[in-house]
């Protein structure tokens, strides 16, 4: 039977009428990506409130990697709340906390004693990793990546990049933030022709500690190993190992955002680890809670201890709910191999992506590592110009045939599939058919 059953007209009353409310309600501001009104979900499909069911291929944009609701995690979660629902550990210690900071330590792959702090959102961790890279170095520069996305709050939003969408009369922005090319090797004026990096942005990033500020000022350079709203563009593996050598002769701080590429997203539990370099300081969040509130950052202990004491907290980080829901989160990537499964969906992604490549001219590139895979779309063959219109129509076309998506891109050119890594074959492919007659239909 396929996972997908649309049984009104799209958005369903019951929707509308929810959609209107949001709309008197809620601040404009907010976007969303499709009309759909969830009154429940599991694993990879969401019911509407008029009983719609969609597959979902945005997994709240990377929250999801263990799918909706999973069955362990929501009865650790309802056991949790029996006992302890909230402490703030600024307040009093409690088991969860404890138990996720190990793990964690454990689970991050950096040489030498290591160190945990929690946290609630993507944002507020990289925050955390900025303050931590600060205290240790003594110095207040950070160099950060064009495409980036850290977050939303002032000092992540002026890390951040995509200045239109979401950066628009927000300034002024937080100072001594110095942004270079990330190596996207499809757009890069040095490479874009071979088709390949050539490492020539590395050059890039050796100028700039030259021309706009010195490399002895510099606190941290933070980069997504694989870039998420930016394109889901891998960097290339030789660059990150340069760059690892030159945060060393430096003395400068390495953070690695693994926000949306990490927790078996990639084929591996952090992205980084494709390419064998080891951070200072690995941010995360998204998928490490199965959809509850939490980040987190680990690295090297010195640095994670050199804020002074009282230096970090968090009313609501490291919550025990939130911890249990990390915590038997991991037992099920482990358990189910997900780091395996995102292989496997990978290849099925970019098998296909390959060839409506071949078939659709708007197709520009398609690109990923393990299952973090989107393509790009552009006006037409030899032109490379943005198409900016086509990623929505598509969104637009797949809602309408029963499938969530999402945009991407520093262009907004993009559609990413972040898909449930617990989802199955049948669904899987169900739902990239739907994709392809989606792109044939805006094609």
């Amino acid at each position: 039977m396929p996972a997908i059953n649309i049984r009104t007209t799209l958005p369903g009353p019951k929707s509308q009428a929810v959609l209107d409310r949001r709309d008197a309600a809620v601040s404009r501001a907010s976007f969303r990506s499709t009309p759909v009104v969830a009154a429940s979900a599991h694993n990879a499909t969401v019911t509407d409130v008029d009983g719609n069911t969609f597959i979902d291929f945005t997994a709240g944009i990377g929250t999801l990697n263990v799918g909706h609701t999973p069955t362990e995690v929501v009865a650790a979660l309802q056991a949790q709340a029996a006992d302890l629902i909230h402490l703030c550990a600024i307040v009093g210690t409690y088991e969860p906390y404890i138990a996720l900071a190990e793990k964690l330590n454990a689970l991050v792959p950096i040489d030498g004693p290591k160190k945990t702090f929690l946290s609630n959102s993507g944002a507020e961790g990289v925050e955390t990793a900025i303050k931590m890279a600060r205290a240790y170095t003594g110095r207040p520069a950070i160099v950060t990546y064009e495409g980036a996305y850290h977050g939303r709050t002032l000092l992540t939003l002026s890390l951040t990049s995509k200045y239109a969408l979401f950066k628009k009369s927000f300034g002024p922005f937080a100072p001594e933030i110095y942004r270079v090319p990330y190596p996207y090797a499809y757009r890069c004026p040095h490479c874009r022709h071979a088709g390949a990096c050539n490492l020539t942005c590395f050059e890039d990033l050796e100028r700039a500690l030259l021309a706009h500020v010195d490399p002895a000022a510099v606190a941290a350079i933070i980069i997504e190993p694989v870039q998420g709203e930016g394109g889901f563009i891998p960097a290339d593996y030789e660059y990150l190992r340069r760059l690892r050598q030159l945060c060393d002769k430096h003395g400068i701080v390495l953070i690695a955002d693994e926000v949306q590429a990490g927790f078996c997203r990639t084929g591996r539990w952090f992205s980084f680890e494709h390419s064998g370099i080891q951070p200072d300081l690995v941010v995360m969040a998204k998928s490490i809670a199965a959809g509850m509130p939490l980040a987190a950052v680990t690295g090297k202990a010195a640095v994670v201890d050199a804020p002074h004491l009282g230096g970090l907290g968090s009313t609501f980080g490291g919550n025990p709910l939130a911890c249990v829901a990390a915590l038997k989160s991991i037992e099920l990537m482990e358990r189910e191999n997900l780091n395996q499964r995102a292989e496997q969906i990978g290849e099925t992604l970019m098998g296909r992506f390959r060839a409506w490549q071949e078939r659709f001219p708007i197709i520009g590139d398609v690109r990923g590592l393990g299952a973090m895979c989107a393509v790009e779309f552009v006006v037409g063959p030899g032109d490379r110009t943005p198409n900016t219109d086509a990623p929505l129509k598509i969104v637009g076309e797949a809602y309408k045939r029963g499938l969530l998506l999402i945009r991407a891109g520093l262009y907004s050119n993009c559609v990413r599939t972040l898909v449930p890594l617990t989802i199955g074959d049948a669904e899987l492919d169900e739902g990239l058919d739907v994709l392809e007659a989606s792109i044939a239909a805006v094609a």
